[in-house]
């Protein structure tokens, strides 16, 4: 062991004592939680471009289908690069990617602050999306290693952090950003660096004892699916993930401008309103995960997709009040099935955490970003209230998860 290692190991509260090792069953709950800040401080930068689309639509006089464009290009870099990230690092093990991926998050704030062109916008958010690209499959790793075997509860215990500062983002923009314009972005710098700083001593942690933990969970993999039913499988999951992303796509990224255009708030309010979706997504998340860890994915599954769906299809009819409690609603239910989903495909693929985790996440922001520049194309045609009404009916693609096999553990 280095000196540099031993004193991560040793010195703050993300140390695990050396005696605990590799016992089976236990959950680092300072391991995983440290994760999951990491992931809430990433996602609340990243839940901050959304945030600025109203202002930047202004400021730069931007169609619908230009601020799409926006989205996706964060979104599909970000999508094409993490199942490579971790299909390389399966293999490779490169625990110091997570803090190095995180400058490039810094760097992307800095080039949005101070962009002077429709251009530079596009390329400070690839620039963004190439930081989220190795932290997402390499931190759920992390969390994986650390669960002890509760898988579940770590994926949701970890993912809740990226949907808390997915909900945290949009208030902090509307309170530092709005009043002050687009140079106020760098003040998000700050949350890149405490990043930077809990990832390194996440890496000291994983060099130190992720082999021993890796070890300790090997008996747990199961034997997973044959490949017809591995093919069968990634075919029903994305059709889940397209019905889930693209409806969440469109209240995340346009949901700000549904609320001003029919009700007639102002970009503060309704930045209020988008936080409280986001808020429900993160407690919803929470609760999926150990939910699927007694009752099995595929019912989390069930529950989540044609539970929501009643809501979802009376939300474009609803006044002002309803439509924030039905928003919340369908985000607490829906958001419960992203933790099941990840861990089923974990499940039925053992041994391939990485690669697994980087087409779960790839397939969460490339589709999420085909969607909102699909939609921003429909809404600049059509209207964004009309895309509000087709995108209700996308949760009774649920519909689909009959086909889905089933695994030893995630029944």
């Amino acid at each position: 062991m280095t000196a540099k290692a031993a004193v991560l190991e040793s010195t703050d509260v993300l140390s695990v004592p050396a005696q605990a090792g590799p016992e089976k069953g236990t959950f680092y709950v300072r391991i995983v939680g440290a994760a999951a800040v990491a992931h809430l401080l990433n996602d609340m930068i990243q839940a901050m471009l959304p945030s600025i689309f109203p202002m930047l639509k202004m400021q730069f006089a931007l169609s619908f289908s230009e601020i799409g464009l926006i989205a996706l290009t964060y979104q599909i870099t970000a999508s094409l690069l993490q199942p490579w990230v971790g299909l390389y690092t399966d293999k490779h093990p490169m625990p110091y990617l997570l803090p190095s991926g995180m400058l490039m998050t810094l760097l992307g704030i800095v080039l949005l602050a101070t962009a002077d062109s429709y251009t530079m916008l596009l390329v400070a958010s690839a620039v963004v999306g190439v930081g989220s690209a190795t932290f997402h499959p390499e931190a759920s790793r992390v969390a994986r290693m650390a669960s002890g075997g509760r898988f579940g509860t770590a994926q949701s215990t970890f993912q809740v952090g990226g949907n808390t500062g997915s909900a945290i983002g949009p208030l902090l923009t509307a309170i530092i950003v709005i009043p002050y314009g687009q140079h106020a972005v760098a003040w998000f710098s700050v949350a890149a660096v405490a990043a930077i700083w809990v990832l390194f001593r996440l890496t000291g942690w994983t060099l130190t004892h992720g082999q021993a933990q890796l070890k300790g969970l090997a008996g747990k993999k199961g034997e997973g699916l044959g490949r017809r039913q591995v093919i069968q499988a990634i075919v029903v999951i994305c059709a889940l993930v397209f019905a889930k992303f693209v409806y969440i796509a469109s209240l995340t990224n346009y949901f700000t401008f549904y609320l001003i255009q029919r009700f007639g708030l102002s970009t503060q309010e309704s930045q209020i309103l988008l936080f409280v979706f986001l808020a429900s997504v993160a407690v919803g998340t929470f609760v999926g995960g150990p939910v699927g860890d007694r009752i099995g994915r595929r019912a989390v599954i069930w529950i989540s997709f044609l539970g929501v769906a009643p809501f979802a299809l009376a939300l474009p009819y609803a006044n002002l009040f309803w439509t924030a409690v039905l928003a919340s609603t369908v985000g607490l239910i829906m958001s419960s099935a992203f933790a099941a989903l990840v861990v089923y495909a974990q499940e039925a693929v053992p041994g391939r955490v990485g690669l697994v985790s980087g087409l779960m996440f790839g397939l969460m922001f490339g589709i999420g970003g085909l969607g909102a520049a699909g939609l921003g194309q429909l809404a600049d045609q059509y209207g964004i209230v009309w895309v509000y009404t087709l995108t209700s009916f996308l949760p009774l693609l649920g519909l689909v998860t009959v086909f889905l096999p089933k695994t030893g553990a995630g029944r």
